[in-house]
């Protein structure tokens, strides 16, 4: 019907209806808008508030509109990293009868970052090379899944700090198509020349506004994501024979995909006619082993370098505590109530929209290491947390709302704690202020 909105949601919110839509979304007020960060895009995107969290709004044409949420979703039941989409909103029209574009809601990504904002003045090499391996991880996930993405770009992407790397997530998706058969070659190679030469741009852009570190070649990066792509796929997909005696290689390619975080559903194993060989190939894979296995195990939900890192910390624990023999479940829990929450806990209040609990963590265990190789000591982590609280966390700008925090605090080199924190002590909800006076 003329003048009456039409809403297509994934979420039962009334909030949506609070929203000025009658407006241009360029129109729209101050105190609907949240100041964030954004990456460029060819339509006019805002963020705006939406009861508890922060949303992206984005005009485009219907048909995008309904095509890119539909996407989003079906990636979501895949689990494949992208935004989360909320709504379509259509039969917009302005109080003077005019008609408005329609738009495309997701829900904006917590502790999230374009990579425009993941720079103060110049953008470094290390950094950006982490930037394009993340995505390359990204598009391998998504062409596993089927899909070509067919705009890949670091200006369609958002970044979240992963234990000292970063972690890719898909934003824009209105040139993608999923394929129920899989990807050709052909297809993977085109998404690849795509994000080769829309990365090169980008980075020739910022090095045109003085802004790319001198020793950064922007070509030389935007080769990188081929390379890294074509190493992770081929670990990923292709056939590997060896002789019958060396069966222990079986064990050993589950564990490689493992550490890059990747499950294996089925292995075709083939020998060969004359029984001195043997043929193997992954049939199924799937991302995330480290952040499934710690929520299954503690229910934390983490990105995968961040469970990698804390499934470290709980499997020290248990080897100093002694409790190999015990079930692993338990151990976990009592892991969680004795380390990480107290750790979580005392945090004060006013600083934990700085970063996500799993990364202070993991950053308190860096920063534990560090400490202990400058005092040549093993430092409790009561007083690394204190340390790291005053010095580090204090002094960082929140990553809920961030704009361009110090380039130098995403390139510090990461090291491996070679201490358990087993020694925090037991921290119920009664004692909360008892163990934090103590840290």
């Amino acid at each position: 019907m003329p003048g009456s909105l039409a809403i297509t949601s994934a979420v039962s919110d009334p909030a949506l209806l609070d929203l000025p839509w009658e407006l241009p979304l360029e129109a729209w007020p101050d105190e609907t808008i949240a100041a964030l960060p954004k990456g460029i895009s060819r339509h006019l995107v805002r963020f705006a508030h939406l009861g508890g969290y922060v949303i992206a709004v984005k005009e485009t044409s219907a048909e995008l509109a309904r095509k890119e949420y539909d996407l989003l979703r079906l990636l979501q039941r895949l689990e494949v990293p992208c935004v989360e989409p909320v709504a379509v909103i259509t039969n917009r029209e302005a109080e003077n009868g005019q008609t408005l574009e329609p738009v495309l809601v997701t829900r904006h990504l917590r502790f999230s970052l374009p990579y425009r904002a993941l720079y103060s003045q110049t953008l470094r090499p290390d950094t950006a090379t982490r930037l394009v391996d993340a995505l390359a991880v990204l598009l391998a996930r998504l062409h596993v899944a089927g899909f070509f993405w067919g705009d890949v770009s670091l200006s369609n992407t958002l970044f979240r700090r992963d234990a000292g790397a970063f972690a890719a997530y898909l934003v824009d998706a209105e040139t993608g198509k999923l394929y129920e058969g899989g990807l050709s070659n052909g297809q993977r190679e085109n998404d690849l020349e795509i994000a080769r030469v829309n990365i090169a741009g980008e980075l020739l852009d910022l090095e045109s506004g003085n802004r790319l570190d001198e020793n950064l070649d922007p070509v030389e990066v935007a080769d990188g994501i081929v390379a890294a792509y074509r190493n992770l796929w081929r670990e990923l997909t292709a056939a590997e024979s060896f002789p019958q005696t060396e069966r222990w290689r079986i064990s050993q390619r589950v564990e490689r995909l493992n550490e890059l975080g990747f499950d294996i559903e089925e292995l075709s194993i083939r020998t060969a006619p004359g029984g001195a060989e043997v043929r193997i190939q992954p049939k199924v894979v799937d991302a995330g082993h480290h952040s499934r296995r710690l929520l299954r195990l503690t229910g934390l939900d983490a990105g995968e370098n961040q469970a990698r890192r804390l499934l470290n910390d709980l499997d020290a624990y248990r080897a100093v505590g002694d409790r190999r023999e015990q079930d692993e479940e338990m151990v976990a829990h009592e892991w969680l109530v004795r380390v990480f929450e107290p750790v979580i806990r005392a945090i004060p209040r006013e600083l934990r929209g700085k970063l996500e609990s799993a990364e202070v963590f993991h950053q308190l265990l860096e920063h534990r290491w560090y400490l202990s190789q400058q005092q040549n000591r093993n430092v409790p982590i009561a007083e690394a947390l204190t340390d790291y609280i005053d010095t580090v966390l204090r002094h960082r700008r929140d990553e809920v709302t961030v704009v361009a925090p110090a380039t130098g605090t995403l390139t510090v080199p990461v090291g491996v704690a070679p201490a358990t924190t087993a020694e925090v002590p037991i921290a119920d909800e009664d004692d909360d202020e008892d163990w934090r006076s103590k840290v």
